[in-house]
């Protein structure tokens, strides 16, 4: 069972087992806004709790809230969130996802999970993560255009040359190695530049396929390496990862306030997901007068419905009332008192993904419609 998740993922969590509780809140990074976030998460499982009373008998209900109810107590979580936070939990799941973007506020037990503030945040075009890098120190961050943080690394993920070699350094040799933010990692003895190039080189190469298999690949988001400047060529020469970028960061992370790299890292991400976007828009006005692309809800979720969307853009903050049917594509009317529930553009990006097409969630100035929605299809 999984607590704290490292990174959102590309799939969103399902359960086979019931009940599935679904717990989301806005978070505050600073005291003392984050004050008051521990009390509403509380008020948040009480809810849950009331409502799983009215189904299930308590001997049920206490074991399955028992992690919801820890998480509350954990002073060191509550001192680090972030500007959102949800929690999943089924019989044999429990994830916790620190958010980088605010969410409604919102706590349902039911037979599967309410992903759709997840769907938003997961599918958005500017998420990309930092690779920190130096001999005696790795550091992996993920951000977005407002904000970057950083997440721990798997453990096998190497930190040191000395971690990713052992004993098994080239030879012996004494060096004086930078960490890029202060401090010195002294190896062997003899000073021999050849060697230490070598075991450089192995050190460089565990690290990028360690990021690769445990980071990029699942989280599928480009990756921009800060490092100094001695140590991008060689990096870049051993790298076998697909989503690293040919734009660096000429700095060590260490060096900078998180700020300052939020800010490097947005300058380089920026004019590729601006040309990501221009390229999607540009394919839909081609396609609409071919009758390969609409803007019409209903006309999507029937051409969702049958697998026909290849990819659905939806306008980011933006709810419609609305439910489909999944089966048949009918836009179907929703209770209107609960519209963060039923949302008719979460369910089209839910029922593209399920059919195999892509979703990416676009800022209101960047939409080619008004409707919220614009979808190209396959055929």
């Amino acid at each position: 069972m999984t607590m704290l998740a490292n990174e959102l993922p590309i799939e969103l969590p399902t359960s086979d087992q019931v009940p599935c509780l679904s717990l989301y809140q806005p978070t505050h990074r600073h005291h003392p806004d984050n004050v008051q976030d521990p009390i509403r998460y509380k008020n948040l499982v009480k809810e849950l709790k009331q409502s799983l009373e009215q189904k299930y008998p308590s001997r049920e209900v206490k074991p399955l809230l028992k992690p919801l109810e820890d998480l509350a107590q954990e002073r060191e979580f509550w001192n680090h969130t972030q500007d959102g936070l949800a929690v999943l939990r089924a019989p044999g799941l429990f994830r916790v996802y620190k958010l980088q973007r605010p969410v409604h506020e919102l706590a349902v037990a039911a037979d599967s999970f309410h992903t759709k503030p997840l769907l938003r945040i997961v599918q958005s075009a500017d998420r990309y993560q930092v690779l920190g890098l130096s001999l005696g120190a790795v550091k992996l961050f993920e951000g977005n255009r407002d904000a970057l943080d950083e997440i721990d690394v798997e453990p096998d993920v190497p930190q040191t040359l000395q971690d990713a070699l052992g004993d098994e350094r080239t030879e012996a040799h004494q060096g004086v190695v930078s960490h890029g933010g202060g401090g010195t990692t002294r190896f062997g003895q003899g000073g021999r530049t050849d060697e230490m190039k070598i075991d450089t080189e192995k050190f460089f190469r565990a690290v990028d396929r360690s990021i690769l298999d445990h980071h990029s690949r699942p989280s599928g988001l480009p990756l921009m390496l800060a490092a100094l400047p001695e140590h991008h060529d060689l990096f870049r020469r051993v790298s076998q990862n697909p989503f690293l970028m040919s734009e660096t960061i000429d700095v060590h992370p260490d060096s900078v306030s998180i700020d300052q790299l939020r800010e490097r890292a947005w300058r380089i991400i920026e004019p590729h997901y601006l040309a990501r976007l221009g390229r999607l828009v540009d394919e839909f006005g081609q396609a609409k007068p071919r009758e390969l692309a609409h803007d019409d809800l209903k006309q999507i979720a029937e051409a969702a419905a049958s697998g026909r969307v290849s990819t659905l853009l939806i306008e980011a903050n933006r709810e419609i009332p609305g439910h489909i049917n999944e089966s048949t594509g009918r836009v179907e009317s929703a209770d209107l008192s609960h519209p963060e529930v039923d949302d008719l553009l979460d369910d089209l990006g839910e029922l593209v993904l399920k059919r195999g097409g892509q979703v990416i969630v676009v800022p209101t100035e960047r939409m080619p419609t008004e409707t919220g929605a614009a979808a190209i299809y396959r055929y």
